[in-house]
């Protein structure tokens, strides 16, 4: 995944490079001067000269490691160390590459500010192509290359614009260098668990790159690991790396999931994957979590579990909208202890008694109802079949499902108050009225 993003990247900024950064690096070679004039020897002169001239990679890596050997005090040395990190970069070498960006950089202002920046963006280059997040020493090289960011990202702050561009082509051609450096500190501020200055650093890239999956994707996982975790703004995150088609998108989607439905906790898990595919369509077309959209949390759900009852259940869900929403992901799957209602009509069957039944606020209600708002699924009590129309019933179950019109409240694993139940053919029946309770 960020191998592809960062190749991305390194195009983007060739154009700066070259007409810019190497521009100024180019201007502040070293001419070949009288030796009377200059702080280096012919000999060091002519030995740069045929190490930076040289076409094949490996043998130019042999004339500069000769040329170190022979002159290891040589003031030429910058321009040694910038052939050498751009020689190893392209032989892939990334860790020496990084190795001789930090040797030019750690000459500080000994070297212009161009040929600095030159250094510190191959460095940043290379370092995200190199860098394994469980390395043994991966804090390590992770509080370097943050450094080596930041600097980059100082030094092209400050770089003034060359005369020969508008302001827009300027900020254009700093665009994506802005991107990588910002990008870069922000995963390894990650790594180094300072998830404040990785979100910020993230959201910097993410402002000037809106589409890079990669950083949201970062950032998505900066915010979950925050103390306290920003879920809302963690799940939207994701959701636009998955939009995106990061690489790995399939195993985003699946984590995003999970945790939505950790930080939720639904009874009926499976209403997680319609806000999940809300969530998706979403993001797809807007990079900031816009404040109107959210999903409640476990402390939520519990807390209108807590707080309802059947009636107040049927008024919410038949009231549809954000609030039907709500109250269903609350109490689905919930038990409930005893509700009461009128049976409206009883379904035999093999194994289930299916009764359907009224409930409503009051006693009367009931008794006037004549269509059934509730299906009633009562396993292990074959007795329950003896339960007549018009019958009052109580019992305990789980709900698992409603359907919004014709209204109708269903529930499972139902079990009925004995003392509800008539008693088998022959014996003295009496009728079971509403009772005077209404159902919690």
């Amino acid at each position: 995944m960020m191998r592809k993003c960062i190749g991305t990247w390194a195009m983007l900024v060739v154009s700066f490079v070259l007409l810019f950064v190497f521009a100024r690096s180019a201007a502040a070679m070293p001419p070949q001067q009288d030796q009377a004039k200059t702080s280096y020897t012919i000999p060091e002169y002519n030995a740069y000269q045929a190490a930076s001239a040289e076409k094949d990679p490996q043998a130019r890596i042999k004339l500069l490691d000769d040329f170190v050997a022979k002159f290891p005090n040589s003031t030429l040395l910058p321009y040694i160390y910038q052939v050498y990190y751009q020689t190893y970069f392209q032989l892939k070498n990334y860790a020496k590459t990084i190795e001789y960006a930090d040797k030019l950089d750690a000459l500080g202002d000994k070297v212009d500010q161009g040929t600095r920046l030159a250094a510190l963006y191959q460095r940043t280059l290379a370092f995200n192509f190199v860098f394994n997040e469980k390395a043994p020493d991966a804090n390590d090289q992770a509080q370097k290359a943050r450094k080596a960011a930041l600097a980059g990202l100082a030094i092209l702050n400050t770089l003034p614009k060359p005369a020969t561009m508008t302001d827009a082509q300027f900020a254009e051609q700093k665009k994506a260098p802005t991107v990588l450096f910002n990008y870069s500190a922000g995963l390894t501020s990650y790594q180094l668990k300072d998830y404040p200055a990785a979100i910020e650093s993230l959201k910097a890239a993410l402002a000037l790159s809106a589409d890079d999956g990669v950083s949201s994707y970062r950032l998505g996982l900066a915010y979950v690991a925050s103390n306290p975790p920003q879920w809302l703004d963690g799940f939207w995150a994701l959701a636009r790396a998955v939009d995106l088609k990061v690489t790995g998108a399939d195993q985003i989607k699946t984590y995003l999931r999970k945790q939505m439905s950790n930080y939720e906790q639904p009874n009926c898990d499976n209403l997680v994957d319609a806000q999940f595919n809300e969530l998706l369509q979403l993001a797809a077309n807007s990079p900031q979590r816009p404040m109107t959209w959210s999903i409640p949390s476990a402390a939520d759900l519990q807390k209108i579990a807590a707080s309802s009852t059947i009636v107040t259940v049927i008024a919410d869900l038949k009231a549809g909208g954000d609030k039907a929403k709500m109250t269903w992901l609350a109490i689905c799957g919930a038990e409930f202890p005893e509700v009461v209602g009128k049976v409206i009509e009883v379904i035999p069957g093999a194994g289930t008694v299916v009764l359907r039944a009224y409930t409503g606020a009051t006693p009367e209600e009931m008794q006037s109802a004549t269509t059934a708002n509730m299906e009633i699924k009562v396993e292990g009590q074959p007795e329950a079949s003896r339960i007549q129309k018009d019958d009052g019933v109580r019992f305990s179950g789980t709900l698992s499902g409603y359907d919004p019109g014709p209204f109708m409240l269903h529930w499972e694993k139902a079990k009925v108050n004995a003392e509800d139940i008539p008693p088998e053919k022959g014996g003295k029946r009496t009728p079971h009225k509403v009772p005077a309770k209404p159902g919690k």
